[in-house]
């Protein structure tokens, strides 16, 4: 994310400020809220399923609806952000993802709640992509990533909250409360985000909206940097930017924007396989319910810890490396995982890693997505690469699913999805190498 702007080559050099890293925490409440609210419907699943007497096909399409949604966000929204502003996109988002939560609440049936679903999916597809671009542009070169990777273990805190959060409530005050307890949470973070969260300074130098001196300028003081009489010129490189999605593959960006997309959709794929078959198939492998859901927690446990050590091994190397040295060692996880489940107290800790392993590997792929385009496209990029990820995403259960119904057996399935984490790693050398080029060439 190199600048020729002497204020942004300034906050890339110098140490981060408290404001700075006051921004990033706010990000970090951004991504809880949104994992809260992604998450929210497989906790309440089986109670929405009682009250409305569902098929698994009505309870596949209430799963499936936020991905969706999630997707349509990352693609068609978070765009909007390099037109209008990275603060407006996330407050407009947030306002929908409130209003749509509030409405699941009140949702009458299956499909009434499956387009309330989707629609809190496209609220928080737009949220995840801004909030990941707002918290690498406030960070310093140095401790981007970590700023990035510490954002990313927001969605797993939000959804370990949801689930605590259902086991208490739904008990005594039914399904309905959770989503209501989400709606009004993410109001008042819409209320606190109007008041505290500041516009992006890559963008304001970029754009120049109505009172863009002023606006940087009050943020350049909470930061401790000088503040400005006047902006600075906009280059000649600058000025041939387009924000349209062609600008993902012009000058030199068309190989890295492919290799990006490709890595976001395997990464996607493996992880969510992971996610969501591991519990069921450990239980048909003879591990009790109770084991295979432990098992199933325990991942997500350790997913919170891995986003953030890969972004401090990100401080001390380069961020491709540290991601590929994590995407192989998933991989090698992955192969070992069926084969230790017979020993439970092993498998727990095999778990336990390749949780951490594997949320590092998606933590990994959001840092590096915001530093290899240009503050007028940046939000369009990670939009588009987080949106070609969910695809993935989408169709990796379904997938899993094929293949079990074909015989193969869970050792097997297992195999074909390490395979994708090492074709991963292909695909993030073959960008490290890329992306260097154009350094060296920038330089």
């Amino acid at each position: 994310m190199s600048s020729a702007n002497p204020v942004l080559e300034t906050i890339n050099q110098n140490p981060v400020s408290r404001y700075q890293w006051f921004v990033i925490l706010i990000c970090i409440c951004l991504n809880i809220i949104d994992g809260f609210d992604v998450m929210v419907m497989a906790f309440t699943a089986p109670s929405v399923s009682n009250e409305w007497q569902l098929s698994a096909k009505q309870i596949g399409l209430l799963l499936s609806s936020g991905l969706f949604g999630m997707a349509g966000g990352s693609i068609f929204l978070a765009p909007l952000a390099d037109k209008f502003g990275r603060r407006k996109l996330i407050l407009t988002c947030l306002a929908i993802s409130a209003v749509s939560m509030l409405a699941s609440a009140a949702a009458q049936s299956h499909l009434m709640l499956a387009v309330f679903r989707f629609i809190t999916g496209l609220g928080v597809g737009g949220i995840l992509a801004s909030s990941n671009v707002l918290a690498s542009e406030y960070a310093n070169t140095r401790w981007r990533s970590l700023a990035v990777s510490l954002m990313s273990t927001g969605y797993g805190i939000g959804a370990t909250l949801g689930g605590i959060l259902s086991l208490l409530m739904i008990g005594d005050l039914g399904w309905r409360s959770v989503f209501l307890a989400g709606g009004i949470t993410t109001v008042v973070m819409l209320v606190l985000s109007f008041w505290l969260l500041p516009e992006s300074l890559d963008y304001l130098f970029a754009k120049r909206p109505n009172n863009a001196l002023h606006k940087i300028n009050q943020t350049l003081s909470k930061m401790n940097i000088a503040t400005l009489t006047q902006l600075p010129e906009i280059n000649q490189r600058e000025q041939q930017q387009t924000s349209t999605a062609s600008g993902l593959f012009e000058a030199g960006k068309a190989k890295q924007t492919m290799y990006l997309w490709c890595a976001f959709f395997l990464v996607m794929f493996g992880f969510y396989f992971v996610m969501s078959w591991t519990p069921k198939i450990l239980i048909s492998m003879g591990m009790s319910p109770e084991q295979g859901v432990s098992t199933g927690i325990l991942i997500s446990i350790g997913g919170i810890f891995g986003a953030a050590i890969i972004g401090l091994l990100a401080s001390k190397i380069r961020i491709f490396y540290a991601l590929s040295l994590f995407l192989g060692l998933t991989a090698l996880c992955v192969f070992l995982f069926v084969s230790v489940s017979s020993n439970v107290s092993v498998a727990f800790a095999v778990g336990v890693l390749l949780g951490l392993l594997i949320n590092g590997c998606v933590a990994g792929l959001y840092s590096i997505s915001p530093t290899i385009y240009a503050a007028e496209v940046r939000n369009r990029g990670v939009g588009y690469a987080i949106g070609f990820g969910r695809l993935g995403a989408i169709l990796s259960p379904m997938v899993a699913g094929i293949f079990l119904d074909q015989q193969v057996a869970p050792a097997t399935l297992y195999a074909y999805y390490g395979v994708v984490f090492i074709i991963a790693i292909v695909l993030i050398l073959l960008l490290n190498r890329d992306v260097s080029k154009q350094e060296q060439a920038n330089a």
